[in-house]
């Protein structure tokens, strides 16, 4: 499975032995060093340095940061041993959201409880997001210079073919029998052609898949003791209030007809439906934000989900840039506005990773040995490949036939350069953007 989402993680060691325990809501990494047994728990403020090291380094997507987190939590660090990585990360893809965020969150969470937990999330998302406000301004206020936008144009190009390779990782991982294509059909149809909401295709491929079941399912080596009840029913209380906090202070304070609210609210909603990775999200996401409510054009929505290729962190650091635009275009220019809109985003997008992360950790091994969850996991995965095929639809249609000048062939060369790149030589995504804006400054000169 993991070979399949292009990481690349060799066998544990024989030398190497360890056993993560919990104790009081929490495992401590246990890791056997040259023959000798010890306990090796990082403190707090090496969990944090090695933790925004992850932060500003996590380029490449998905793929890129779990494989990065491997290299540095198990390989350089040995604080956690491989077959609890592999075990975490596991029960991250069950969950929706953004699972490497939630695989740090994991990881520190094991390693030093809730405040690990804290530090290694946080930091995860921190570095890239700072980044990504700061490109947002810069994009709003620059954003229609000539050239800049000549630059956006070559960055459509290498969207479409990193959407393109999603579709074909997908399909790799997705596609088991006749019942997954069955699955994604009708989820492309479902979305693309009746223009049904994503949670409720994602909730009915998810009913799909449990019903039918997977038989495959990986017995977990050692079963973990799980906390009282009433310690796991607090921890969702908490957490929940703090997730929803701000969206609840905004209803009060402007009223469920701003739009801040609105915007908590989508943001809110595809936290706790968006399974299948950010993909699958944007498709949803470009529906509420582009067609629904008109925060932002549709060009202004590729950009951003161009910048977030280009940044450390998560793909769905677009959101905030959702957040940001919404909240510029609403009022004229307004930064105040902008930079709640892109903290709304980012707190209803990421706060939910700890609720799901430190309230369900401890039934990590149930939930992997559960028919149930596996079945509908295979089914929400099956989904998501013909949600993302219907996104790659709608941006290619944005990338190719921009309105009112025709099929684009520039642009059509350029994205299919880019997707060569990308899949047949495996070339580093920022690199890929970076030659792909300088292809549109070029086109531009020419012209």
């Amino acid at each position: 499975m993991y070979l399949e989402r292009g990481i690349a993680l060799s066998p544990p060691s024989p030398s190497v032995a360890a056993n993560a325990r919990l104790d009081q809501g929490r495992c401590l990494a246990t890791v056997v060093q040259a023959g000798e047994g010890r306990r090796v728990t990082p403190s707090l403020r090496d969990l944090l340095l090695a933790s925004l090291k992850v932060g500003c380094l996590g380029f490449g997507g998905p793929a890129g940061q779990i494989a990065l987190m491997h290299r540095v939590f198990v390989e350089e660090k040995r604080w956690i041993d491989e077959p609890r990585y592999l075990h975490a990360l596991g029960f991250c893809t069950l969950l929706p959201g953004p699972e490497a965020q939630q695989l740090a969150t994991y990881v520190g969470w094991s390693l030093r409880g809730t405040w690990g937990g804290l530090a290694a999330g946080l930091l995860f998302v921190l570095p890239g997001a700072a980044l990504m406000f700061a490109l947002s301004w810069l994009y709003a206020v620059h954003g229609e210079t000539p050239l800049v936008a000549a630059a956006f144009d070559g960055v459509k190009a290498a969207v479409l073919a990193l959407v393109l390779e999603a579709i074909v990782r997908l399909g790799r991982r997705a596609l088991t029998g006749p019942a997954d294509a069955i699955i994604a059909v009708a989820a492309f149809v479902a979305l693309t052609v009746a223009g049904l909401p994503f949670p409720l295709v994602v909730l009915a491929a998810a009913a799909i898949g449990a019903i039918r079941g997977r038989p495959d399912v990986e017995e977990p080596a050692e079963a973990a003791p799980l906390p009282p009840k009433r310690r796991t029913l607090a921890t969702i209380l908490l957490w929940t209030v703090i997730w929803l906090a701000p969206l609840a202070a905004s209803l009060v304070l402007l009223g469920g007809d701003h739009w801040l609210s609105r915007l908590g609210g989508v943001f809110a909603a595809l936290a706790a439906t968006s399974f299948g990775g950010a993909y699958a999200l944007l498709a949803w996401l470009q529906q509420q934000a582009v067609e629904t409510y008109g925060w932002l054009t549709t060009a202004q929505m590729v950009d951003g989900l161009g910048l977030a290729e280009t940044t450390p962190g998560p793909l769905v650091l677009v959101n905030p840039f959702v957040g940001f635009m919404a909240g510029w275009n609403a009022t004229g220019g307004g930064l105040g506005w902008a930079a709640a809109g892109s903290s709304m985003a980012l707190w209803q997008t990421f706060a939910p990773s700890f609720l799901f992360i430190f309230a369900g950790a401890p039934y990590a091994d149930a939930l992997r040995r559960s028919r149930l969850a596996r079945g509908a996991l295979a089914g929400v995965m099956a989904a998501v490949l013909g949600v993302v095929a219907g996104l790659a639809l709608w941006f290619g249609r944005q990338v190719l036939l921009p309105e009112g000048q025709g099929f684009d062939a520039g642009a059509a060369a350029v994205a299919v350069i880019a997707a060569i790149a990308l899949m047949r030589f495996r070339a580093n995504v920022v690199l890929v953007v970076a030659a792909c804006a300088a292809a549109g400054v070029v086109r531009a000169l020419l012209a």
